[in-house]
């Protein structure tokens, strides 16, 4: 941990991520630092500050480490280093918009799809942000988003896909909604056309309600709705949806627990200025251990205090 990083009397405080701009901050030093660590494969250096200056800072480094040494920031930490470490530094440098895109990519990638990854990512993020992750795609792979989310997929699960990422909010009666939800779930198999359409199409006020609405009338709980009348990966998908609709963090948190290395990495790098600290709060109501003492059970090295330096502190 940077010192010095704590000595800002202009930090914005009031965020509710656990990464902050640096006050002190001096890019053309922190590019020649850097350069220096390449050289010597010091690892320690490069955690220290690419885990201590936010996204926007990182960019201005890397823009004039290119300047000074005439050579490209994200190519030099492939070279010196390896692993997970690299994996997660180079995440760091990704500006934010990117880094979703490539989640996203990278969840599509090879045989299989990781529909979690997709789930999290579509169902956490606001219609707004989503149109500005499909132009990040676009530009990053040079091919439509909705196309490929739909490639990937098949059946009313690639309608529910395509509908979060084309999410937005219809004002709408909350017990006209209930209604067709209560209706819906009549026979043996729901009909998920009403979930899809209404559960991507309003705001998470409306939804709350709608949600405890139908609870009130069924006399079961959502989840166990869902469970009984929907299979498969559209199952799975109104089950993350309905979690991300009631608490994000909690649903995050959740995530955090498998403790799988790019789960982890990327749900902290993702959320690092925005949220972390709800997410951090969220992981000790549940599990009763926090996540920095958490990280330093299933990881280690430098990449553990890369890791915990994005965490920032214990709860």
């Amino acid at each position: 941990m940077d010192p010095e990083y704590f000595k800002s009397y202009e930090m914005c405080w009031g965020t509710l991520g656990t990464v902050r701009p640096f006050s002190n901050f001096h890019p053309e030093r922190d590019a020649m630092e850097i350069q220096a660590a390449l050289e010597r494969k010091d690892a320690v250096t490069l955690v220290r500050i690419l885990t201590n200056r936010n996204n926007a800072q990182r960019q201005v480094i890397a823009k004039t480490f290119e300047e000074i040494t005439q050579k490209d920031l994200a190519a030099g930490l492939k070279k010196a280093l390896a692993g997970d470490l690299k994996t997660l530094l180079l995440e760091l440098l990704m500006p934010p918009l990117e880094y979703e895109a490539h989640r996203l990519q990278q969840a599509m990638a090879g045989l299989g799809t990781d529909e979690e990854t997709l789930l999290e990512i579509l169902c956490t993020r606001s219609g707004k942000q989503l149109q500005e992750i499909s132009a990040a795609y676009q530009r990053l792979y040079n091919k439509d988003l909705e196309k490929q989310l739909r490639g990937e997929t098949s059946g009313d699960f690639a309608k529910l896909v395509v509908a979060l990422l084309n999410k937005e909010n219809v004002a709408s009666v909350v017990r006209r909604d209930v209604e067709y939800l209560s209706v819906s779930l009549n026979g043996k198999k729901a009909d998920a056309v009403p979930w899809i359409d209404i559960l991507t199409s309003r705001d998470s006020n409306h939804l709350n309600k709608v949600l405890m609405g139908l609870e009130n009338e069924s006399g079961q709980m959502v989840d166990q709705a869902v469970e009984k009348k929907f299979t498969g990966d559209l199952q799975l998908g109104l089950k993350v949806l309905v979690q991300c609709i009631r608490n994000p963090d909690d649903y995050l948190a959740k995530r955090l627990t498998t403790m799988e290395t790019a789960i982890v990495q990327g749900i902290m790098v993702s959320h690092s200025e925005e949220d972390l600290l709800c997410i951090r709060a969220a992981y000790l109501k549940s599990t009763g251990t926090s996540l920095y003492t958490a990280l330093q059970k299933h990881f280690k090295g430098d990449h553990l205090q890369a890791l915990l330096a994005i965490c920032r502190s214990e709860d």
